[in-house]
């Protein structure tokens, strides 16, 4: 002890200067790193900011949870994969830049959202759509159950159910935090939405633009024409320059120039695919089992025991219109016992045996009487008295009466009764019915009729059945397929990802990396245009990753990248190659081969227009190709039967100042010149009723306003977003 108070007396306060720098320096280093992002001009923590609005991790996270719940509950609980996962990320990013410049101009223009109206949205008889078509698994919530029809009634006592007897309707909490999604979703677009209809709702398409656009909806033309294409000039013969280019991107500045920097990358691209070992692996596996397969007597004990697809065994009969399998016809002509196979399909090498075979309909009409012993696995008659109850029903028939109206008197099965008792089943069906009913109705004959007893949960007691019609007799047969999926194994990925690693530890370099790429024959791919607030690269897939590395702040042009794990699919290693900032393009090696089509394209439509002259015979027969002729070519449309889009063609095909059969001059379209001859014109003309044509015009205004409006919706949002100041912080994403 008296060591240790020694050290105390000696070293105390140095230990406490020790720690208390050392806390400093953690508070500082946090600080630069951690939730204080700008706390001594450290690392900025928000995910990006909008109009100088900051976005925190913790607001957008909140949004991507508040868009899965609205994906749960609206489109069925349907599970999100990881595109549709990355795709929701960049909606929501989208839309948070979106909504925080519509508020900020929802501000400045004193459009507010008030409590009543806030109440009206939520509890009101006109409630948000979004709040009318709410669901908890699957099943409609504000549904009166007598009538079938909303009730806003219902929502007040719905909340009021979740959160007053929460421990009894809600434990998990789930149904609250659903309901609050909507809620706020709803509630913060209400302000947004009033923001849009002060634009849409003022526009009007006048009647004279709907005459209009109905005249030119019947202006039709038929045309011959020489297509000349663009191959039929060698590549070699067209010298393209960057001078060329540069005045080719400035002639069409409009359609090059970015309104949001990008980057883009060259990359290789190392798929996980199974090998040649893993394919013996899964044949191996197979073959072990053929034998027994072959002599088993228990069928579908064998396949849900031996086969990769859970509980795939199924007691259907299959004919050639169900059986959805290339190798169907085939297996259908098997001998009953043998064993087809292995053949891969479905990335599962599989074995099919052939049980059973017969003549069956591919569909039945039948009608029944059902008189109850059970229902839910309740007992509810006793099996005299449902007897006596069908015996008195089908005496009756025989007696004469109706089948119909016995249904409607002694039926139980309220599912048939407003059809008299009638139903169509197809033959893939038959495994989900009794084995006693589905047995009758297909394996009988038309016009028979009997009564089976039927024990199961859903439909126990006696059926009187009677087969009204079958169709499609045809063969079918029954099988049980064992598969074995062909996957990659472990010792597989890690040899891929060896590879992987292996050359981007070697080739950390532009030139390497070129260099490797050449000498080992691989496929690199251009991944263009990629922005910073980007989840998926086209070609790629979701590769968020691979953006947050792109618009690292160290970054430049020539880095190469790690090794990037994307899903289960492939490993990828990224070069990049270009910076693009806002403003006018640039050329670069992501969009040179694609500019150099297009000048080319545009120089060899100048040379093939020069070159041929004289009437559509002379030119096709010095091009080589031939005259063709298309009718249907209409002025309202871009789309011409058998050419397909072509503008150009049928702008000049209307125009008043090229005369008919008179020859164009060459007119270059998608994929070559087109030399056309107008062989006439004809115009449908407007009724000269009146009230005819007041309801024409009429409906082509409505519907002409409608798309107006819609295209102004849609395009509303691209503008703002383009006009907001946005700064991302990529990796906070």
């Amino acid at each position: 002890m008296s060591v240790i108070q020694t050290i105390r007396n000696r070293y105390g306060k140095i230990a406490g200067a020790i720690i208390a720098i050392a806390l400093v320096g953690f508070i500082v280093s946090d600080a630069r790193n951690g939730s204080f992002g700008n706390f001594l001009g450290g690392h900025d923590s928000n995910v990006m900011k909008v109009n100088g609005v900051k976005i925190d991790p913790k607001e957008y996270q909140q949004r991507v949870k508040e868009y899965e719940t609205l994906n749960e509950i609206y489109n069925r609980g349907r599970t999100i994969d990881d595109v549709s996962r990355a795709q929701m990320n960049e909606q929501v990013v989208q839309n948070i830049v979106y909504e925080t410049a519509i508020e900020e101009q929802c501000d400045k223009l004193g459009i507010q959202t008030t409590d009543d109206e806030k109440k009206e949205l939520i509890y009101g008889p006109n409630v948000d759509p979004m709040i009318r078509g709410f669901q908890l698994e699957g099943s409609p919530i504000f549904m009166n159950r007598d009538t079938h029809e909303f009730d806003p009634s219902i929502i007040k006592a719905f909340e009021k159910e979740i959160t007053e007897q929460s421990q009894k309707v809600d434990p998990t909490g789930k149904y609250r935090e659903q309901w609050q999604a909507v809620k706020g979703y709803v509630l913060r677009n209400s302000r947004i939405n009033k923001f849009n209809a002060m634009f849409t709702n003022g526009l009007y398409a006048p009647v004279f633009v709907a005459k209009h656009s109905a005249e030119d909806m019947g202006a039709m033309a038929s045309i011959k024409y020489v297509k000349i294409p663009f191959t039929s000039v060698a590549d070699n013969d067209v010298k393209v320059s960057d001078d060329d280019i540069k005045a080719y991107m400035q002639k069409h500045a409009d359609l090059y120039s970015v309104d949001q920097p990008t980057r883009s990358i060259e990359y290789v691209s190392f798929d996980i695919n199974p090998s040649s070992a893993d394919t013996a692996r899964s044949l191996n596996a197979l073959a072990e089992i053929k034998g027994d397969f072959e002599t088993t007597k228990d069928n579908k004990s064998f396949v849900n025991g031996k086969s990769d697809e859970a509980n795939s065994y199924s007691e259907a009969y299959l004919n050639k219109k169900t059986f959805l399998s290339r190798f169907a016809d085939t297996i259908m002509e098997a001998p009953v016992g043998s064993i087809y196979g292995p053949y891969f399909e479905n990335a599962s090498y599989k074995l099919t045996k052939i049980i059973d075979r017969k003549t069956l309909p591919d569909s039945v009409k039948c009608r029944h009487i059902l008189v109850r012993t059970k229902a839910q696995g309740t007992d509810i008659a006793t099996d005299t008295a449902a007897k006596m109850k069908i015996d008195s029903a089908i005496a009756a028939i025989k007696s004469g009466a109706k089948f119909d109206s016995i249904v409607q008197r002694y039926s139980e099965d309220d599912g048939s009764k407003a059809k008299g008792g009638e139903y169509t089943f197809a033959l893939i069906q038959k495994p989900t019915l009794a084995k006693e009913f589905g047995d009758i109705i297909f394996e009988g004959k038309t016009g028979e009729t009997k009564l089976v007893k039927v024990s199961n949960d859903n439909y126990s007691g006696y059926h009187y059945i009677e087969i009204l019609s079958q169709t499609g007799q045809a063969p079918a047969v029954q099988i049980a397929t064992v598969s074995k999926n062909l996957a990659p194994s472990d010792s597989t990925v890690n040899a891929i990802y060896g590879k992987a690693t292996e050359f981007a530890g070697k080739n950390t370099t532009a030139e390497a990396f070129d260099a490797a790429v050449k000498k080992q024959n691989l496929d690199k791919r251009i991944g263009d245009n990629i922005k910073v607030n980007n989840f998926i690269i086209p070609g790629i897939g979701p590769s968020r990753e691979v953006v947050r590395w792109m618009y690292d702040h160290d970054r430049k042009i020539g880095d190469v990248s790690p090794v990037f794990q994307l899903g289960e699919q492939r490993y990828v290693v990224a070069k990049l190659i270009t910076f693009q900032d806002k403003g006018p393009a640039t050329i670069n090696p992501a969009n040179r081969a694609m500019l150099e089509q297009k000048v080319r394209e545009e120089k060899k439509a100048e040379m093939i227009s020069k070159k041929y002259t004289g009437s559509l015979d002379a030119i096709a027969s010095a091009s080589g190709q031939q005259v063709q002729q298309t009718d249907s070519v209409r002025l309202a449309g871009s789309y011409i039967p058998n050419l397909g889009f072509e503008p150009k063609v049928a702008g000049y095909t209307f125009d008043a100042a090229f005369q008919p059969n008179t020859v164009s001059p060459g007119i270059s379209g998608n994929g070559g010149v087109y030399f056309i001859s107008v062989l006439n014109r004809t115009n449908q003309q407007l009724p000269t009723d009146q009230n005819l044509l007041f309801q024409i015009l009429g409906q082509q205004r409505r519907n002409e306003q409608m798309q107006l409006m819609n295209a102004a919706s849609q395009m509303m949002q691209q503008t703002i977003s383009r006009k907001t100041d946005v700064t991302y912080n990529a990796t906070n994403f």
